[in-house]
């Protein structure tokens, strides 16, 4: 149903049963896909919204990016699949021309969260309330932000982590840990966000053991890389996990008041 107190732009792509809610506004270059809900209120522009999106009252999606260099050019941005937009999220199109911001499928972000310019969140990331990426962060599949927590741009936040509201980081966040505080330290591994996603035990204990490594403060972190590759088990995740670490570009945060780079 599209209730014709909607405002619709001519070019718009509207898919089968979707739901435009009074006073919505769909402007220039939008494609909506099937069964997508728009709600009262929201204001789309320059985006693509995938199949069985939710997008809230008051949102804002493929809005100019807040980057002074931007002169117009042709961005847009892009939600996948079954998502939820909750009220006054944003989402900002890219600064780049021909790129995008891209946010992957049944992900959730919160009321007042904020996607910068050029970011890329993979499937099923939950940002919280009025948490904040900067332009051109990587978040990874399943991780969970904290309500209140800042990014700076280029930040890669890895995957199936979860980090603890009203943190803050311009360092490179780890996949697999439990992080918290201004910078997010890791505290453990996200053992609880992994069972639930269905990592076995003695992968998590892996993991358990990298980290071990890691956070010693025995080795430099590159050093530290080639014990874990040596002394731990190689399955998957370890492997991604020392990925990581080596193509960080920012470095890593392992210890309070301490930024160390590799």
């Amino acid at each position: 149903m599209i209730d014709k107190r909607a405002i619709i732009s001519d070019d718009a792509q509207i898919g089968n049963n979707v739901t435009i809610g009074a006073n919505a506004i769909i402007g220039e270059n939008v494609k909506l896909g099937d069964n997508v809900i728009i709600m009262p209120n929201a204001y789309l522009e320059h985006c693509e919204i995938g199949d069985g999106t939710i997008i809230s009252p008051f949102a804002s999606i493929g809005t100019a990016p807040q980057d002074l260099s931007y002169k117009n050019q042709p961005t847009k941005s892009i939600i996948g699949k079954n998502c939820i937009i909750k009220e006054y999220a944003t989402v900002n199109r890219a600064a780049t021309e021909g790129d995008a911001t891209i946010v992957g499928d049944r992900c959730m972000l919160m009321t007042s969260s904020h996607v910068a310019h050029n970011c890329v969140l993979e499937d099923e990331v939950i940002m919280a309330n009025l948490a904040t990426i900067g332009g051109h962060c990587h978040v990874g599949f399943g991780a969970f932000i904290g309500g209140m927590s800042v990014f700076h741009q280029n930040v890669r936040i890895g995957e199936m982590c979860i980090v603890s509201g009203f943190s803050a980081a311009r360092m490179d966040v780890l996949p697999y840990c439990k992080g918290e505080g201004r910078p997010p330290i890791p505290h453990g591994i996200n053992s609880i966000g992994l069972k639930r996603r269905g990592i076995p035990i003695e992968v998590r204990n892996h993991l358990k053991e990298a980290l071990k490594i890691l956070k010693s403060g025995e080795y430099t972190i590159s050093k530290a890389c080639d014990v874990i590759e040596r002394e731990v088990e190689q399955d998957e995740y370890v492997r991604k996990f020392v990925q990581f670490i080596r193509e960080s570009k920012r470095g890593i945060t392992l210890r309070k008041a301490e930024n160390t780079l590799l």
